[in-house]
């Protein structure tokens, strides 16, 4: 027998999905471990061992493949806890970080302070030497300044050094020089090369996303020798593979090299479990959504492709690599509850992993979110995780009686509706911004939910938002960690070629795209990927001429060797349509970038046979009070044990089902349906729906 693991290290706690080779899987959640990330992992496999019933050695020995996503990159920025940079760049631009792009984050805010550059001045250094945008040496480089300042870098102790010079995305030849002199005379730094990164017109775009990276990368490097080591000293000698914020997989030292497409490492995963959910209904679009115990995080799915976003924003700094458009909300489990000037509010503050929430029992004082759901009734205190973690609802209901019930003149089971409702609506704005905000109505996209806190909450977000169909995979509290084990490698190319699209000769674009293409080849077969398994995704960024931002249009794979200018116009006239409205035919189009997806594709994990079985089985059905949003006071639920629901079960709410690592709340008007891979199909009862039909034709007993 043979097994396969996928990861998710949060903030609050790690979740493991084992799965074997017959299809059969184990679901498991530890406290993350903050100071030593490796050490939840490690424990978390001993754990799972003693759970399958297996000696350690002999579990591990079996263990062929983890998939693993982390947190460390994204901890490490927002504590700005990373690495001490040192920036190497044009002379004469060493404040371009400070000065960033030259917009305003929030233009009618004229208070918000500038964020404090990743680099200080003292060590950001100008090299004289200068490339103009059409790649013609204006000034050659000075090798001796260069090397002073490299110098002066080394004496102050910097750990890594980002190099980014002018027009490097035409001609990097200048940085390369720069690159190959730390590496002689900084031998144990990381060096974080622009052009190497991201080779991209954009000039704050490029440096912002190298200081990211050798910000982060020494952290990155770090742990993963710690995690290998760690996995060593237990006997671990299968293959070990990290998630991307681009949604896929890449070997260890493939990921070294871009650390900073890690800081959506966790996340970037739930788009393609999510999909594997809602494929039995039929459907190809979806929103994810992903509520733990720090954050909550929203992204969207169409035509069975999750959206992705060639740059954004990480912290309030540029990060130009592609990446799923996911976005993050401060609400989760344990978001802190408080009140100011009168008010409530709830987030972006979390409780962590320790202390945790009141209710945990760890010391923690605050009211949280999980206080919320414990003193409302939705959670059972004896069977949070299992039985493995008791809650004391007399502890969270003192935390939010003294920080929120008392401030605002309610009593407790009130003030724990309105952390409830609060907290909801907060996370149906994250949905509305990767839905409403692109130009998509989220009521035509059922929704996914993921996350140990989510199912408690997700019905009361589709209700806020109009959505009539929710899917709850039996797994959602690892749902991250089992799309880990469902993701391919992926890496993505990009080459900036300014042109017009109507006027471009053909063969000028084909060639790029051909070299992105041998580039992504021989990375993954590096990776142990064959030619056979190789799946090309070919796309331009363009925008009407003197327009500010660009659209990324994707292409067929055959444009590659054969480029349809008619059929790129078209995509993008039609994608510009769709999000603002309106498309201009006469205007002409500029070609910004022309970009490549490279996929090595793998075989997946297998389904699980239905093991929680048949509408024929009987139910143990309780009962117990708990909160209704619509009544507004306390009702009786039904209570269902969720192992003993199997495939055809149906309920009506209000109701409860409990999992050993999640509840599920169905409320008043909603009804649930078991589908065949024991996913709970919620949805509002008044609203007919031929996927629910087909489910109902579909596994009628025989």
């Amino acid at each position: 027998m043979t097994y396969r693991v996928g990861v998710d290290a949060g903030g609050t706690f790690t979740d493991l999905l084992v799965v074997d080779e017959a299809g059969n899987r184990l679901v498991h959640k530890v406290s993350s471990t903050p100071e030593e990330p490796a050490l939840a992992l490690v424990n978390g496999l001993l754990e799972s061992a003693a759970l399958l019933g297996l000696p350690a050695e002999a579990f591990i020995g079996q263990l062929e493949l983890i998939v693993h996503g982390t947190t460390v990159a994204t901890n490490a920025l927002l504590t700005r806890s990373g690495a001490a940079v040192g920036l190497l760049c044009t002379e004469g631009f060493r404040d371009v970080l400070a000065m960033r792009d030259g917009t305003r984050e929030e233009p009618y805010n004229n208070r918000l302070p500038v964020p404090v550059p990743l680099v200080p001045r003292h060590l950001r250094l100008g090299v004289p030497g200068r490339i103009d945008y059409t790649g013609h040496e204006l000034t050659a480089l000075d090798i001796d300044a260069a090397r002073r300042a490299i110098e002066e870098l080394d004496d102050a102790g910097v750990e890594a050094v980002a190099v980014c010079l002018l027009h490097s995305h035409v001609r990097d030849d200048h940085e390369r020089a720069v690159a190959t002199l730390i590496g002689e005379l900084m031998p144990d730094a990381y060096v974080s090369v622009s052009s190497a990164i991201n080779p991209q017109v954009g000039y704050f775009d490029r440096l912002s996303t190298a200081v990211l990276n050798a910000y982060v990368a020494p952290i990155v490097t770090r742990y993963m020798t710690s995690l290998r080591t760690r996995l060593r000293d237990i006997g671990f000698d299968g293959v070990l593979l990290l998630m991307q914020s681009n949604g896929g997989v890449a070997s260890p030292e493939q990921f070294a090299q871009r650390a900073a497409l890690s800081l959506l490492s966790g996340p970037a995963s739930g788009p393609t479990a999510g999909l594997a959910a809602i494929r039995p209904l039929g459907r190809e679009d979806c929103i994810t959504i992903d509520m733990g115990g720090t954050s909550f995080d929203a992204a969207i799915v169409r035509g069975g492709v999750p959206l992705v976003m060639n740059e954004g924003w990480i912290d309030r700094w540029r990060l130009a690599l592609p990446m799923l458009d996911i976005h993050t909300v401060g609400a989760g489990g344990g978001s802190i509850a408080s009140v100011a000037s009168g008010l409530l509010r709830v987030g972006p503050r979390s409780a962590g992993a320790d202390p945790g929430p009141a209710c945990y029992g760890r010391g923690g004082t605050w009211a949280t979110v999980t206080d919320a759901d414990l003193v409302l009734g939705y959670l059972d205190p004896a069977r949070f995780l299992g039985g493995r973690l008791g809650l004391d609802r007399d502890a969270a209901a003192e935390a939010i009686g003294r920080t929120v019930a008392e401030p605002l003149g309610l009593g407790v089971v009130e003030a724990g509706a309105g952390i409830y409702d609060l907290v909801n609506v907060s996370m149906a704005e994250g949905v509305r911004a990767v839905t409403v905000n692109r130009g998509l109505d989220p009521r035509d996209f059922p929704l996914v939910v993921a996350g140990g806190a989510g199912p408690v909450h997700a019905a009361a977000i589709a209700a806020e938002i109009g959505i009539p169909l929710l899917v709850i995979p039996r797994e959602s509290s690892v749902f991250c960690a089992g799309g880990m084990l469902l993701a391919d490698f992926k890496h993505d190319f990009v080459r900036s070629k300014k042109v017009c699209l109507q006027e471009v000769d053909p063969a000028v674009i084909c060639t790029l795209w051909r070299e992105m293409r041998a580039e992504g080849v021989a990375t993954l077969a590096a990776e142990g990927v064959g030619p056979g398994e190789t799946v090309v995704v070919p796309s331009l960024d363009l925008h009407y001429r003197g327009q500010w931002s660009e659209l990324t249009v994707d292409l067929e794979g055959s444009v590659v060797d054969s480029f349809d200018v008619a059929e790129a116009e078209r995509r993008f006239h039609a994608l510009h349509d769709l999000l603002f409205g309106y498309s201009t035919e006469d205007m002409p189009i500029d070609i910004v970038n022309a970009r490549l997806s490279v996929r090595g594709t793998h075989a997946g994990v297998t389904s699980s046979p239905a093991v929680a079985g048949g509408v024929d089985r009987p139910l143990e059905v309780t009962s117990r009070l708990a909160w209704s949003s619509q009544a507004r006071r306390m009702v009786p639920h039904a209570i269902y044990d969720g192992d003993t629901l199997g495939v055809g079960h149906e309920l009506d709410g209000p109701a409860i089902i409990e999992l050993a690592t999640t509840t599920i709340v169905v409320p008043e008007g909603f009804s649930a349906i078991v589908d065949e891979q024991l996913s709970f199909v919620v949805h509002r009862s008044d609203v007919a729906s031929d996927a629910i039909a087909a489910l109902r034709g579909a596994m009628q007993p025989a």
